[in-house]
């Protein structure tokens, strides 16, 4: 990370959730988000988009939306894809930071607090990490914690960074990182690698704090590890050309 830098207060937390066939978990998922951050005066909205559920999430969302105003139900009615749904949210929210967060309660509400509390003292983006001191994974695939590992290891030693979980999609931004970062290309769920290693190459200021993971407990996941591999590939290489050939001209502006 490097240096903070005096940035406008925050009002408003936008809170992005992409869901497919999500039944099982989505309603406690946005109930515990929203209460969570009621208790801590956070002012926010909660953008849960459909990725095209063939189960009752939609139905539930739209019902649940009665209960929480600060719930906005959004459709993904073009392509489907993880990273479609992500950016579907993105270009709805109208807060100036954002988180971007599953929606099968794998990640802990109460580090979007922390989120937001590390935003407020002026760093562009806040990255969370299971695998530093504080951080932890309950019940994490053996398999699929090795494979996570060697991907994050790679990336650490393409970028030369610190960041040990870029793959993780729990991550928080100021809306003008988002901004910045465009064009936004990943339609899956290589989106959660592009955003944070476009943020760090284009200069933005970033901080790692430890985070919780806990593996779902309904539904099935919807990474597919053998259908990413390359595509995780390109955009890894995609961003490191940009690193390397793109002399500086998507850098961050400083006023």
């Amino acid at each position: 990370m490097k240096t903070e830098q005096e940035s406008k207060p925050l009002k408003l937390l936008s809170v992005v959730i992409p869901a497919r066939n999500e039944e099982g978990c989505i309603c406690s998922t946005i109930e515990h988000l929203n209460l969570e951050l009621r208790l801590h005066n956070i002012p926010h909205e909660i953008i849960v988009v459909d990725d095209g559920s063939t189960d009752q999430t939609w139905k539930l969302v739209t019902e649940l939306k009665e209960h929480i105003p600060q719930l906005m139900p959004v459709k993904n009615d073009g392509l489907y894809g993880f990273g479609r749904a992500v950016i579907r949210g993105l270009d709805t929210m109208t807060g100036d930071a954002v988180v971007i967060m599953m929606a099968d309660e794998s990640d802990d509400c109460r580090d979007v607090v922390r989120y937001w509390n590390e935003l407020n003292k002026g760093v562009d983006c806040v990255f969370g990490s299971r695998f530093i001191k504080g951080g932890s994974t309950m019940d994490y695939p053996l398999v699929k914690k090795v494979l996570n590992r060697l991907a994050n290891t790679f990336i650490k030693l393409l970028f030369r960074i610190r960041l040990n979980d870029t793959t993780n999609a729990f991550k928080a931004y100021r809306r003008e990182v988002i901004d910045g970062c465009q064009p936004l290309i990943s339609p899956h769920f290589n989106l959660t690698v592009e955003l944070p290693l476009k943020a760090i190459v284009r200069g933005y200021t970033w901080l790692v704090i430890p985070i919780t993971w806990r593996n779902r407990r309904t539904g099935v996941a919807k990474l597919k590890i053998k259908e990413m591999g390359s595509r995780y590939l390109f955009i890894c290489l995609y961003v490191w050309l940009e690193k390397y050939f793109s002399m500086g001209d998507y850098k961050k502006c400083v006023k």
